[in-house]
């Protein structure tokens, strides 16, 4: 595997396989549901990038609620083609009794943000994941 999807805990972090593209959980949540999306072969990822897109946003929206989502793509440490992919919102959100908030909210998301959960949390986040990705 690539060095950026180990990087975000490439094979425990995954939550969805497409046929060119990982979806991974973020290890940190600037907000519930932060996803990375890394390309795992360019020739054809490109053709397959809408169709991830509307389930990434079909699941998260079903799972969270989200109000905006915003992928960015910033190139500037990791080697490999990766969205970071991150729902917006503008309240507070409870999920496994931890509360997550978008601290920059209504502003560009701050991806050096984190809202604080510990193993359990991600464990459950990324099976929960898992499964409504299916």
């Amino acid at each position: 595997m690539n060095v950026t999807a180990e990087k975000f805990g490439y094979p425990d972090s995954v939550v969805k396989r497409f046929e060119h593209w990982l979806l991974q959980l973020r290890p940190a949540q600037p907000t519930l549901g932060s996803l990375v999306l890394v390309c795992t072969i360019s020739a054809e990822a490109g053709r397959e990038l809408p169709r991830a897109a509307a389930e990434i946003e079909r699941v998260l929206g079903e799972a969270f609620g989200f109000e905006k989502i915003n992928y960015l793509m910033l190139m500037m440490v990791d080697p490999d083609v990766h969205f970071h992919v991150l729902p917006r919102y503008s309240v507070e959100k409870v999920y496994a009794g931890r509360t997550f908030v978008d601290a920059s909210w209504p502003g560009p998301p701050d991806i050096t943000a984190a809202n604080p959960f510990d193993e359990d949390v991600k464990a459950e986040l990324t099976a929960d994941l898992k499964a409504r990705f299916g």
